[in-house]
């Protein structure tokens, strides 16, 4: 009977003690409530504190003075339509194929002496594999290396021995910015006109002006007069 009591009682504080324990105990959160408490949520979300706070500042900042934010705003629009409009590489050989194509429908004779020259110097150097290309954020530039990427000799294979970038503005052959070859196109200028061909003519005759609208109106007149029938007059005896 004694055992019987006593083993009721130990059972009754155990039951106590379970629950208890079960009081006592933290309520288990959740996965995402651990994650916010964690140190990378702590971090994350001071950061997106800070990200609102500085747009907010830059809201209240753009209301309070137009003018300065307008012109911040244009900087960045040209600067982003600067580097979306880059010309690459590829679009520099088809320029330049392009205008080797042009001079090639010319005769030697009427070809311009600096377009077909600076056009066969880029040919030479592509067929070479000597012309390089290089992206400078906002623009890029097509400069002349010395041995092609794929030669195997000391000189051309040693870092000691490589180009300074210092040189670089000397090897320069042309700028792309803007969607366009501003070199290349400079140098293509009356590219179907041989000035040599006027070299013996007096110095006032070898340039051109356009004609004034009075020199227009009276060539007009005597083409029109040109066409007009003649007409023959009777001579008085």
């Amino acid at each position: 009977m004694k055992v019987t009591v006593f083993g009721r009682k130990m059972a009754s504080v155990r039951t106590a003690r379970r629950m208890f324990c079960a009081a006592a105990a933290p309520v288990p959160s959740s996965r995402w409530e651990r994650l916010k408490n964690s140190k990378a949520g702590v971090w994350c979300r001071s950061l997106l504190s800070d990200y609102k706070e500085a747009c907010r500042e830059s809201v209240v900042g753009a209301w309070e003075r137009p003018l300065k934010t307008s012109v911040y705003v244009s900087l960045l629009g040209g600067a982003w339509a600067c580097s979306h409009t880059k010309p690459d590489q590829s679009s520099f050989e088809g320029a330049l194929l392009e205008r080797s194509n042009q001079l090639g429908l010319l005769s030697p004779w009427i070809r311009n002496g600096v377009s077909d020259g600076h056009v066969q110097s880029l040919v030479k150097l592509r067929n070479k594999g000597c012309l390089r290309y290089a992206s400078l954020g906002l623009l890029c530039v097509v400069y002349r290396a010395d041995y092609d990427p794929d030669t195997m000799l000391y000189e051309a294979r040693c870092s000691n021995l490589s180009v300074p970038w210092r040189e670089l503005p000397q090897r320069v052959l042309d700028v792309g910015f803007i969607g366009r070859w501003w070199i290349l196109d400079s140098k293509m200028q009356d590219y179907d006109v041989n000035k040599d061909e006027y070299k013996h003519l007096p110095a006032h005759m070898q340039g051109t002006s356009p004609p004034s609208p009075q020199e227009v109106e009276r060539n007009e007149r005597l083409h029109r007069d040109s066409w007009l029938p003649l007409t023959m007059e009777d001579k008085e005896e």
